[in-house]
């Protein structure tokens, strides 16, 4: 079982897809865990493995080989009845679409994840999620009715509220434009600052990745380089673009 302080662990994770000529390896034996509390981001070039280190690790999809743990579970273990309950109770999701329901109102968007769990939704908790992403007054407006910021906003709430283990972002902010995209970001940075949310976002902007305590990179499916970063520093975004362009030569 994985400590209590990792909430997430790779252990010689692999991933092949195709067989024979046509296999592409795209994690290759990865390793690597992460604390409990932190913010990861997760780089590096097109191709690297980066999205395929998520979906595996999320449950989303199966490696060759290698064993997952997720909140102490091993992901690999499980049949898949298990693993959607892992994902339901454990996990919380944001992607750069907001994938919201046009029809319904932002607390109907974050009550869900609840209902798909055949869970009676509690209207203060609810608030509450919503109150936490700075939408606390908009909670009866539907996603027309709310800027591209707003909807990721209610995309995070809803993420949050079954309080999960960790936070898997990617791309969380690839549609939306830079001030809003700073706002998003510092709302990631703050829930895991004031509420220990364990996050793992995928991105490609190394002005995102320095919101994170530490950046991994990936390259051809394997970790090439680790970087923890120095809280608040202005030069992050320069340090991070830097190990991108290595890694890309």
């Amino acid at each position: 079982m994985t400590s209590v302080t990792t909430a997430v662990e790779l252990n010689t994770v692999r991933k092949v897809y195709g067989s024979g000529d046509q296999a592409v390896t795209a994690l290759d034996d990865v390793s690597i865990d992460f604390p409990r509390g932190t913010f990861t981001a997760v780089m590096g070039p097109s191709g690297s493995g980066k999205s395929t280190l998520l979906q595996c690790a999320a449950g989303l999809d199966q490696p060759t080989s290698g064993q997952i743990l997720v909140a102490g579970q091993d992901v690999g273990a499980m049949d898949e009845n298990r693993r959607t309950i892992l994902r339901r109770d454990h996990i919380g999701f944001v992607f750069q679409a907001f994938n919201l329901v046009a029809s319904l109102t932002a607390a109907q968007n974050v009550e869900l994840p609840m209902r798909f769990a055949g869970k009676r939704p509690d209207p203060a908790a609810v608030h509450a999620a919503l109150t936490r992403v700075g939408l606390g007054e908009r909670t009866g407006h539907k996603p027309s009715q709310l800027s591209g910021g707003q909807q990721q906003r209610v995309a995070l709430a809803r993420a949050l509220i079954t309080r999960p283990d960790v936070l898997f972002a990617d791309e969380p902010t690839g549609a939306l434009d830079t001030t809003t995209s700073g706002e998003v970001l510092t709302l990631l940075r703050t829930l895991v600052d004031d509420q220990q949310q364990t996050t793992i976002m995928v991105t490609h902007d190394p002005i995102a990745a320095s919101y994170a305590d530490v950046v991994v990179f990936l390259k051809d499916g394997r970790i090439a380089d680790r970087v923890t970063l120095r809280r608040g520093d202005p030069a992050n975004p320069e340090l991070i673009a830097a190990h991108m362009t290595r890694l890309e030569n």
